[in-house]
């Protein structure tokens, strides 16, 4: 065995909690003191606390309502971005295809689905100047902000 390698060992090492309980213990130091014992810990006393060292309960609650703020936020802008009252002019649709749409009563992204959910595809189609092409990119724009567009016009 190699010599001098193990630390020096105290047999009476006193022991000191935040609460004023000492004792003595065997230990590698001379004194060692800690925040929480058997005195003043919950679960021996029976008592129902939360124990916060350094405002740590505070801190993860905070976390805890900055997250919740920040799902609901974000559930807020994804019903706002697929609301049936969005304006077509916001979903980036060429200016001529809103045009087109508007001189026909259609003016929000819900007319365009009830027009599809009733008649499918015919029901833009219908409209003059508004071709297919118009009618293919009005659907991906839909798409790609989350709208669910009627099942029946899915197949193209």
């Amino acid at each position: 065995m190699k010599a001098n390698i193990h630390p020096k060992w105290y047999p009476a090492a006193v022991v000191t909690c935040a609460c004023g309980n000492t004792w003595t213990t065997g230990a590698t130091v001379p004194e060692i003191r800690v925040d929480i014992c058997s005195n003043c810990h919950p679960f021996f006393t029976g008592e129902r606390r939360i124990v916060d060292t350094e405002g740590q309960v505070d801190r993860f609650y905070k976390r805890l309502q900055v997250r919740d703020l920040i799902q609901q936020e974000a559930k807020d802008r994804e019903e706002a971005r697929t609301s049936p009252e969005v304006p077509l002019a916001e979903i980036g649709l060429a200016t001529r295809y809103v045009n087109v749409l508007a001189e026909n009563g259609v003016t929000i992204v819900g007319q365009v689905l009830e027009r599809l959910a009733a008649r499918g595809d015919d029901g833009l189609l219908d409209i003059s100047g508004f071709g297919r092409k118009a009618l293919i990119d009005l659907k991906k724009r839909l798409r790609e902000r989350g709208y669910q567009l009627p099942e029946a016009e899915i197949a193209e």
